[in-house]
């Protein structure tokens, strides 16, 4: 069944990420991109390797991060939900067919395609820096996100009022839980890395505007759909995408900072003559 999910997962995102290209990108870009693809390819390779060692450190952590939670035993939990009450049962209240069918897909495919289209787009560009800008925004939002997964243990509304929040994605489209097994776990919803990488690439796809005016707007749809459906199927409480939102920003502001005043590739272009000369 995962498999099938996947299969499903890399078909949908694909002809979206081919219809956007179409539409936002165009053939002069992608004609462009011919002929400039190696040194863009070298400009962005060390902070891929750092991001690829991110997802890694991500994956394997995660694994250990409940027994770690448990040890400091921060349980925010019930502060969450003291603070914001039955709001997650009002917004499941509003539930229609027709809703819930366009947060599911917005949660399995539109977050993908959200993340996986900028990557292109930026890559058609002889500018460089909003891709490196956009790999280094997304490995700050998994490594401060998995530190205070490792500090805060909550739990999610469904998971805190299994009879009062249905767990609509599942309930409808139950295949899902094969593929979201995979990489979630129960006490890790603060904050929400689903909204923060969503309105990571909603920023910067705003401060990119020039480039992409059209991804501009589908990208802010998306991001606030991505927020919303995280709380509408039960997954998130609003604090946890309050706190998705201030990462994102932080990860973004900090991304800017780094590319902007260190760069691996201008270090090596530096030392590589020197070593040469010994």
């Amino acid at each position: 069944m995962l498999g099938q999910v996947l299969v499903q997962l890399v078909v949908v995102v694909t002809l979206l990420v081919l219809v956007s290209t179409a539409l936002f990108v165009g053939l002069g870009r992608l004609r462009e991109t011919r002929g400039a693809w190696r040194s863009r390819v070298r400009a962005i390779t060390p902070i891929t390797i750092v991001l690829a060692s991110a997802l890694l450190l991500n994956s394997v952590a995660r694994q250990a991060v409940p027994e770690f939670s448990w040890l400091i035993d921060w349980n925010l939990t019930a502060p969450i939900y003291d603070l914001e009450g039955e709001f997650i049962i009002w917004l499941q209240a509003q539930a229609t067919p027709a809703l819930t069918a366009y947060f599911s897909f917005i949660y399995i495919y539109g977050y993908i395609f959200l993340l996986v289209f900028p990557v292109i787009a930026y890559f058609a560009l002889s500018e460089t820096r909003p891709l490196r800008e956009l790999l280094a925004a997304y490995t700050l939002n998994y490594t401060l996100g998995l530190v205070v997964y490792i500090v805060v243990i909550a739990y999610g509304p469904r998971n805190m009022m299994p009879d009062l929040v249905d767990a609509l994605l599942y309930d409808t489209y139950p295949q899902y839980q094969h593929l979201t097994r995979q990489v979630n776990r129960n006490t890790n919803v603060f904050p929400s890395l689903h909204t923060s990488l969503a309105v990571t690439v909603s920023i910067l796809a705003y401060r990119t505007r020039e480039y992409y005016p059209g991804w501009n707007l589908v990208a802010a749809v998306l991001g606030v759909s991505v927020a919303i459906s995280t709380m509408y199927l039960g997954i998130h409480w609003v604090i946890d995408v309050i706190a998705g939102i201030v990462l994102a920003y932080v990860s973004v502001e900090l991304a800017h900072v780094l590319v902007g005043r260190w760069s691996v590739s201008e270090w090596m272009d530096g030392r590589v003559p020197s070593l040469r000369r010994r």
